[in-house]
């Protein structure tokens, strides 16, 4: 993942809402984030934009009444983490499995 930031001009509205800006990265992280973290009951508002398409900048803003964004964000990407260690976990029994398969009805038709 590239680098984090905050962006500037959010402290008068509190803690919970903030935009941040990540480097390097675009609509495959904001989309995915996005997604999780916006199915939070604490969360007024998420979504992102990519402010401009030849820079490699996704703006990432979260708002909440209750919670401090910082905090909403962390636990979104922990989130993330954790479907996509899911994910490649099934993919590798299912692939474990296939190749299995596959070898028995390979091993049968010698």
């Amino acid at each position: 993942m590239g680098a984090l930031a905050e962006l500037a001009g959010d402290e008068k509205n509190g803690e919970g809402s903030r935009t941040f800006v990540f480097l390097n990265e675009g609509h495959t992280l904001g989309n995915a984030l996005k997604t999780i973290i916006a199915r939070y009951p604490e969360v007024d508002f998420c979504g992102y934009t990519i402010p401009h398409p030849t820079e490699q900048k996704l703006h990432f803003r979260i708002q909440s009444r209750r919670d401090r964004a910082v905090d909403l964000l962390k636990r979104g990407l922990e989130d993330l983490e954790a479907l996509c260690d899911h994910t490649i976990d099934t993919f590798g029994k299912e692939m474990d499995n296939f190749n299995a398969m596959n070898a028995r009805v390979g091993q049968e038709s010698t």
